[in-house]
């Protein structure tokens, strides 16, 4: 399953409803951060792979894994107006730098020696933006692609939005720049264009939409076939979305994309096995690979509580509560409603692989899931793992007392919590202690237990 990588949410996602500002003030932080909707993001080479094959018109490029193979391609090519492209899935690639000290994620060059000068400090290196974090991401390939000199620049995007009950067109004449800072101070130059999921994107409405942008009347017909197959695309390839951004005219006159962003539902991975098959695992987070492999929701955050709840609503009101005592959790992990002891144990193992979390936070409310099945899971993770970190357990709902009785009889005193509010309250005490003893390298007791030594904070 896929890393969650829209806990950011695209631009296109925010642009279907209202401005930035308006999604901020309605939704909490906690939902701000995680949306449990998983899908595959794929590097820029495989969208641009992904258009042609479909009919939509892309520079003509090539994917290196070796400075030589760059060069290569460049000669390929054709022309010595290039450009290099590192495949790694973050934003801000141009304005980033890599750890061996290249800079710039996208380089501008004018010959293939210069293609090739320019991968060479790319691949094999981690490119650092400030969407990867300090530690940067590794870039494994380069795309190498013809540079377009362009007359205009457009947005154009596709994808599912529930406000509309179906497909929405997004489009704008101002392309090429972050069209979330066109929503807010250029609204009207945004275009929302509903599709009638059975009819689809019909000739007349792909007319309208390429004149609403201001596409030159004769030019309306090249630019509407081109939006029927982004929609065709988006349909047969089941994408959760497609952005093209910029969608420009070049200077002979010639519509093309050149640059794209597709998504596509993890519950498709079965009929598009294709396309998840050029999954690049290595631009994940290891714990959420990790994760998806025993079949657990999990997103890594900042803070330093670690969270397993059973359910995405109850994670996000867990993260809510912590937030609201001083606290800041430190992943959003929903094990659902059926998981295994095995699934808790490995559950644990992934959440205390984090060095951030001084203190975790358990709270399941057992309606199809078992409160007996977590503490079995608790129970054999604190034992394999002789953790060290305090534990509030907060257990309700189906098989509790057997739960309760599983806990007390294992020797580890670990006691279940009843109340939410509470068990939040002492995780956050118990992870400022924890952090306050850490920086004064203090040792510390919970319950009669050395931390130390293993010991599991009895509540």
């Amino acid at each position: 399953m896929a890393s969650l990588l829209s806990r950011v949410s695209c631009a296109a996602e925010k642009l279907a409803l209202r401005s930035p500002k308006k999604v901020a003030s309605v939704v909490s932080p906690a939902c701000v951060s995680v949306n449990q909707k998983r899908g595959l993001a794929v590097h820029e080479a495989v969208s641009m792979s992904l258009l042609k094959e479909a009919g939509v018109p892309v520079p003509k490029f090539g994917v290196a894994k070796t400075a030589a193979e760059a060069k290569q391609i460049a000669i390929d090519i054709g022309t010595n107006d290039l450009v290099v492209k590192a495949q790694v899935l973050a934003g801000g690639r141009g304005k980033g730098h890599f750890a061996g000290g290249a800079k710039g994620g996208v380089r501008l060059v004018y010959s293939p020696e210069e293609v090739e000068e320019a991968s060479a400090g790319m691949i094999g290196d981690f490119l650092i933006t400030k969407q990867t974090g300090a530690e940067g991401r590794i870039c494994n390939t380069v795309m190498v692609t013809e540079r377009k000199y362009t007359r205009k620049e457009f947005y154009i995007a596709f994808m599912n939005e529930r406000a509309y009950n179906g497909p929405v067109c997004i489009a704008s004449s101002e392309g090429g720049v972050n069209i979330e800072e066109v929503a807010e101070k250029n609204p009207d130059a945004i275009v929302k264009y509903p599709i009638d999921v059975v009819k689809g994107l019909e000739v007349d409405g792909a007319k309208e939409i390429a004149t609403m942008i201001g596409i030159h009347p004769t030019k309306v017909d090249e630019v509407a076939q081109i939006l029927l197959n982004l929609y065709d695309l988006f349909l047969t390839k089941d994408a959760s979305m497609v952005e093209i951004n910029p969608f420009a005219e070049d200077s002979t006159g010639s519509f093309v994309c050149l640059d794209a962003k597709l998504k596509f539902d993890d519950n498709a991975e079965f009929r598009q096995k294709a396309v998840f098959d050029q999954r690049d695992w290595s631009q994940e987070d290891k714990r959420e690979v990790e994760a998806a492999e025993y079949n657990l929701n999990y997103i890594a955050l900042d803070g330093d509580i670690g969270c397993m709840v059973n359910g995405a609503g109850l994670a996000m009101a867990t993260m809510d509560i912590i937030n609201l005592h001083g606290g800041s959790p430190a992943n959003f992990l929903d094990v659902g409603g059926g998981a295994t002891a095995d699934q808790v144990k490995e559950a644990f193992k992934i959440i205390t692989s984090d060095p951030k979390v001084n203190a975790l936070l358990v709270n399941i409310f057992g309606g199809i899931m078992r409160c007996d099945v977590i503490a079995e899971g608790i129970i054999a993770a604190a034992r394999e793992l002789k953790l060290s970190t305090p534990i509030v357990v907060r257990l309700q709902g189906t098989m509790v007392d057997e739960a309760k009785v599983l806990i007390a009889s294992a020797g580890l005193k670990i006691l279940p919590c009843s109340d939410l509010e509470e068990a939040a309250r002492l995780a956050v005490k118990l992870s400022k202690i924890v952090e306050i003893a850490r920086e004064a390298h203090v040792s510390i007791k919970f319950g009669g237990h050395d931390i130390g030594a293993g010991g599991i904070v009895p509540m």
